[in-house]
């Protein structure tokens, strides 16, 4: 016996008996040999809240699959299509259902006997005890009798037949149906990733977080833009600025607005004051969507207040920079080498071409001048510190991306994070300073994910937290973040510079290396991931590395698997502003019981579409590598857990048996 018996005396309040320990442990030996649960991978989502949401209903076409499985050449496309949809949208589609079909009692008796046949299928790899955790409380108990009785056994035939024709009869059948068609959806996906980007550049971030609140399973590894939201919530204003500077950049300001109540009206008083004269050319926002267009009053507006955050963006900026000189980053301050008589900026000894050089809140270098705010600027930033301090909704949603998340995670054999792990151009771990210390590989992530913690945690030392703060920072642009890594970000170039040679940003060494077998092996041992590619006993027990940061040009023909398998990038541009450029609208990595499969997603239309038509996200699936058996609970984290259970439960049961530990019979 190998359980320290303390440990066993607290374990025998839960199973006090010789049958409550021996029924525990046939219960877990029986569900390391289910099928392994189905897991999702998704990235860089960036408010794009109609796909992702759609993603998540259709489980990335897996839904409209086992209809096809299910019902064969039985039925219509056209019918399996509106079952999908009605699977996807039950409430939406019974209304439009309920407003064409002539005979309803007999489309509600055919329908229910369709979604429960799909529910039996996708709930076939769950114990009944989870399946049941699953279902909803005033269908409980219905749904589970119509899952395991079959109306093909002649003597269970009528029993199931009252019971369908009770809900109709009763008024339930809407209900009903909504019920079971969550039901489907939640039981499709077991687990769900969310490898980064949650945030910018579409409308709706916060919708996607009220989603994942209600999300039965998931975790998220943290993405730049979404630290750079943190960071504005936890008071740098170096990252309110960033993040109100790409809101209108992009025309986007649902999710300040109406998402989180983040008052702009002092913004737009303060950039007609100042740039009312200023056609602020290079601020005309993008418009991404088709039902985007603003009038030209508001789009002149939004291009004012566009520019009046952008400086103040690079003033707050520099302060942190000029505060941090260990950072290297002072050469970002480059507001500070303007030549206005010239209009030209100095950078790295060479003069490059202004666009323009009207920065009325700007003092010249030449007079003194520098990056300071002005006292306008000043009173204008504490309003907008205010309003994102204060946002309740705000402050509950970076607390779910805190509870939910970290820097990385490991989780079946896969190493899972949103960008990079620093390298030096070898290919070893680089060493990267922060507060004095060095940190490489895990302990880096490990230790920024406690940094990060730490800006939110009212025991934090004020050294401490006032640096944490800071850096949030220099995690959204600084050249060794493992959320950045490249060496500049050039947003002022883009801006303010004619030469375009200026824009380019050169990508750290892990975007250069990471089609290489050896990195890959070396990150993933550094980080402790276990398996191996090779053959043991005659089964292949592979592991992997999954991000996403950078979008893959699908539509050049890049591939986003690398590394011989080891890597798997899946950042495939959700972003309505990637579509052209990368050629998709983003990319799933489904693990299912029987390997990976990527889904390559075709641009999403509507929410209202998809009920009103039936259209579904177009997708592609790309058999990426299959187990050469099935895999079971018991090949999983998961497994290993339940096994460790079991050990305990057996050394518990030998101490009732040899009196070491007395049972507590009632």
């Amino acid at each position: 016996m190998n359980t320290d018996e303390r440990y066993l005396h607290l374990l025998s309040t839960t199973y006090p008996t010789i049958a409550d320990a021996a029924s525990e442990v046939i219960n877990l030996e029986a569900i390391l040999n289910l099928p392994k649960g189905t897991e999702h991978f998704l990235a860089d989502l960036h408010g794009e809240h109609e796909a992702f949401i759609h993603v998540l209903k259709n489980a990335s076409g897996n839904i409209k699959r086992k209809v096809g499985e299910i019902f064969g050449t039985t039925i219509r496309e056209s019918e399996k299509k509106e079952l999908c949809t009605l699977i996807y949208y039950p409430e939406q589609k019974l209304e439009l259902i309920k407003a064409q079909e002539e005979d309803i009692d007999d489309w509600y008796h055919i329908t229910i006997h369709q979604l429960v046949r799909v529910c039996r299928d996708v709930s076939s790899k769950y114990t009944r005890s989870k399946v049941r955790k699953s279902l909803p409380p005033e269908f409980s108990y219905i749904i589970e009798e119509l899952l395991h009785e079959r109306p093909d056994d002649q003597d269970k035939a009528a029993y199931v037949a009252v019971i369908v024709d009770t809900i109709i009869t009763t008024g339930r059948a809407d209900d009903f149906i909504v019920a079971i068609c969550n039901v489907i959806q939640r039981l499709a996906i077991d687990q769900l990733h969310i490898l980064g980007d949650i945030y910018d550049r579409g409308p709706g971030a916060h919708i996607i977080l009220d989603t994942l609140r209600q999300y039965h399973s998931w975790d998220i590894q943290w993405g730049n833009h979404d630290m750079l939201w943190m960071g504005a919530a936890a008071g740098n204003d170096a990252c309110i600025c960033n993040v109100l500077r790409l809101s209108l950049r992009y025309a986007n300001l649902a999710t300040l607005e109406e998402g989180y109540g983040i008052n702009l009206v002092p913004l737009a008083t303060f950039a007609l004051e100042v740039y009312g004269d200023d056609p602020c050319t290079e601020f005309i926002p993008k418009l991404l969507r088709d039902d985007g267009h603003l009038d030209e009053k508001t789009l002149q507006l939004t291009a004012k207040m566009h520019k009046a955050i952008t400086v103040m963006q690079f003033k707050t900026e520099a302060q942190i920079f000029h505060r941090h000189p260990e950072w290297g980053m002072e050469d970002r301050c480059l507001l500070e080498h303007i030549d206005f008589d010239r209009q030209v900026c100095i950078i790295g000894g060479k003069e490059y071409e202004m666009k323009s050089c009207h920065f009325p809140t700007v003092v010249p270098p030449s007079q003194g001048g520098g990056g300071a705010l002005t006292e306008e600027e000043t009173a204008l930033m504490q309003k907008l510190h205010h309003s994102f301090r204060v946002s309740e909704k705000l402050r509950k949603h970076i607390r779910t991306i805190l509870s939910h998340g970290c820097m990385y995670n490991i989780c079946n054999q896969n190493l899972l994070f949103h960008a990079s792990v620093p390298l030096n151009d070898d290919g070893t771990l680089k060493d990267v300073e922060i507060m004095g210390h060095r940190y490489q590989g895990r302990q880096l992530m490990e230790y920024i994910g406690q940094l990060v913690r730490s800006a939110f945690q009212n025991d934090t030392p004020q050294e401490q937290k006032s640096y944490a703060r800071d850096y949030f920072l220099y995690l959204w642009c600084g050249k060794d973040s493992p959320l950045f890594d490249k060496s500049k970000m050039a947003t002022f170039e883009r801006y303010f510079l004619t030469d375009r040679d200026t824009y380019h940003e050169e990508k750290g060494n892990y975007f250069r290396l990471r089609d290489s077998q050896e990195v890959c092996d070396r990150i993933l041992d550094a980080f402790g991931v276990k398996g191996q590619w090779s053959k043991v006993n005659g089964q292949s027990t592979p592991r992997h590395i999954i991000n996403g940061h950078v979008p893959v040009h699908a539509g050049a023909g890049e591939n986003p698997i690398k590394a011989g398998g080891r890597l798997m990038v899946i950042d495939g541009g959700f972003s309505e502003a990637y579509h052209k450029e990368t050629g998709i609208a983003g990319y799933t990595l489904v693990y299912h019981s029987r390997g990976f499969q990527l889904v390559q997603h075709e641009p999403f239309t509507s929410t209202q579409d998809a009920i009103m038509r039936g259209t579904d996200i177009k997708s592609t699936t790309q058999i990426v590598e299959m187990s050469t058996h099935r895999m079971l609970v018991a090949d999983t984290d998961k497994g290993e857990e339940l096994r460790r259970q079991i050990s305990e439960l057996k050394d518990l049961l030998y101490a009732y048996r040899h009196g070491i530990i007395k049972e507590k019979r009632s």
